[in-house]
């Protein structure tokens, strides 16, 4: 992914965050599109069809949150990597933002330098796991990677970009029980630092929308993860 086609949507109220983290970003070479909220996040999102959205949680008109949650249901925006800048830190901020969608929650303040380094973790995490394109069809579900879908029973699943990779990897090798830490550098990284609630989270969320039962059937997926 070259950098001069990489596009970064940064959405914030806040003109000078705007400003700052723009121009940092811009001075890697990255395309900076800008939003003042999550409404107008939504109708750039579309349009431009941004690499990464980088997206602040209290904003008028439309949180983060929720435009979080109205991007992931966007078939062609599936593949974007989603992170909050926000000056919220605590725990269920977080998890509200991996619930929401989010691939990474990033907190205020942060120096440019590290913030650079975090956007350059996610665009090679990105890269890497796209060309690494596969489909497997195990229990009855079958995942293309390629075109990040998920068909059980001739109904496409549409799951965030996260919790695809998560489902991913845990069907890629069933019956391996997985430590958190390698859970968390194949889909996170090492230059990306997320909580140990963060593989919970999305958990729950892949068997509410896959289903326990293709958990408890498939030896390895999910449910022997190592506490």
């Amino acid at each position: 992914m070259k950098k001069r086609n990489t596009k970064i949507l940064l959405v914030d109220d806040e003109p000078d965050i705007l400003e700052i983290v723009g121009y940092n970003l811009s001075q890697e070479g990255y395309q900076i599109i800008t939003a003042s909220n999550g409404k107008e996040a939504i109708t750039k999102a579309k349009l431009e069809i941004p690499d990464l959205i980088i997206m602040d949680v209290m904003m008028p008109v439309m949180d983060g949150m929720e435009a979080c949650e109205n991007i992931r249901k966007i078939p062609e925006l599936n593949h974007v990597i989603v992170t909050f800048l926000t000056a919220r830190s605590e725990d269920y901020s977080q998890v509200a933002g991996f619930d929401a969608g989010a691939d990474d929650y990033i907190t205020k303040p942060i120096k440019p330098k590290l913030l650079v380094s975090k956007v350059k973790a996610l665009l090679r995490r990105s890269k890497e796991q796209e060309e690494n394109d596969k489909t497997l069809n195990v229990g009855g579900i079958l995942i293309n990677r390629e075109e990040y879908k998920i068909i059980k029973d001739n109904i496409e699943i549409v799951l965030p970009r996260k919790e695809f990779e998560l489902l991913y990897l845990l069907a890629s090798k069933p019956g391996k029980v997985f430590k958190r830490e390698e859970i968390l550098d194949t889909i996170w990284g090492n230059d990306v630092i997320v909580g140990g609630r963060t593989i919970d989270v999305h958990i729950r969320k892949l068997r509410e929308k896959i289903g326990d039962d293709y958990f408890k059937t498939i030896k390895g997926v999910g449910y022997k993860l190592e506490v």
